[in-house]
């Protein structure tokens, strides 16, 4: 069954690039510069409303009113941890519930994003792929919990300065809507963020790699690993059956060779699972030689799933036998260990409640 984006009578402004705007505004019979001026009303004073929006002329917003719908999120809760993480889950205009996660850093603000409503990836540890997957995101609605986010830094005097796509959902399984996302927030006269501190991550969909290489400019991938051979790799991720280790590798190496940037593994630590220091000799043959980082991530406990956390001592052996090897790797900081923080945690947990 194929999944598609949310259509409404009106679309968000928010899922067009200024190019895109740009071409509306000739059809409409205005001039093509005034996208600049509407980029600068939506990303940069952050309006709410098209009246707002006071150097264009009454018939041009009313055009716009007509046209477009700026109202894409409602704050349903939010979880704030003590280290400054803060969880917020947003009920879209069909009814849905997404993730969006502010995460405070030494470097700034990071965001972290969702692509879709729910997953079909299947992955045995994640929350995200309780209850299926829904449909997918629109760009507009990908750019809109970067906004919300960037309102709410903006009462503390700070911005949104990194962005990860590691949200609910398989960003590649939305790759058009993705790319036209990355496109929007990276806009220099929109909300500015700067290429390389954009992070994608995806489960391994091979033939968007290849296509990532080719478009995804000076965007940061990482690949969620998670295990060093094909055969626990299908235990834990259910993909690596149709896109098996060997031909992923292929398709990373083939992205390190065609933008000479680094890919980054992201590899979760599930205790007697995936973490004994075997896995760490295989992990480094497998990755030995690209242009790579791990970053070793210690889980949060997830209720609906049966996985436990390494012991601190397990990781810091698994990170050394790295180390040893000359795997660039480095072990991720813990976030909002307080808080349903997990992806996909606080939207279960709100299913939960609904239903109860």
């Amino acid at each position: 069954m194929p999944f598609t984006t949310f259509t409404s009578a009106k679309p968000l402004i928010y899922s067009l690039t200024q190019d895109e705007m740009k071409e509306w505004l000739i059809s409409v019979g205005d001039k093509a510069f005034r996208a600049q001026q509407i980029f600068d009303w939506l990303y940069v004073k952050r309006v709410t409303s098209f009246d707002e929006m006071s150097n264009l002329s009454k018939d041009l917003r009313q055009k716009l009113a007509e046209t477009f719908r700026l109202d894409s999120l409602t704050e349903i809760t939010h979880q704030q941890s003590t280290d400054g993480t803060i969880k917020f889950l947003f009920q879209l205009v069909d009814g849905h519930a997404i993730e969006t996660v502010i995460m405070r850093h030494s470097y700034g603000n990071s965001i972290c994003v969702t692509t879709q409503v729910g997953c079909r990836i299947g992955c045995t540890f994640c929350a995200s792929t309780l209850g299926g997957l829904k449909r997918n995101l629109d760009a507009g609605e990908i750019v809109s919990q970067v906004l919300m986010a960037q309102r709410r830094l903006d009462a503390d005097g700070e911005r949104v300065s990194h962005v990860v796509v590691m949200g609910i959902g398989e960003p590649f399984e939305n790759f058009e809507s993705l790319m036209a996302f990355l496109s929007i927030i990276n806009d220099n006269r929109g909300l500015n963020i700067g290429a390389r501190h954009i992070t994608v991550s995806t489960s391994g969909i091979v033939p968007k790699i290849y296509e990532f290489a080719e478009r995804g400019g000076q965007v940061n991938l990482a690949i969620s690993l998670h295990a060093p051979n094909t055969e626990l790799r299908s235990k834990l991720m259910p993909i690596n059956r149709g896109f098996p280790l060997d031909k992923l590798m292929e398709a990373c190496r083939h992205y390190i060779n065609k933008t000479g940037r680094r890919i980054s593994f992201e590899y979760g630590l599930f205790g007697g699972k995936n973490d004994q220091p075997e896995h760490a000799e295989e992990l480094a043959e497998l990755i030995g030689d690209m242009l790579c980082h791990v970053n070793l991530i210690p889980v949060n406990y997830v209720p609906e799933r049966d996985y436990v956390r390494t012991p601190r001592n397990e990781i810091f052996q698994f990170k050394r036998i790295l180390d040893e090897k000359g795997i660039n790797v480095t072990i991720r900081r813990e976030q909002g260990s307080d808080i349903a923080a997990a992806c996909g945690q606080l939207r279960a947990q709100h299913a939960k409640e609904t239903v109860g």
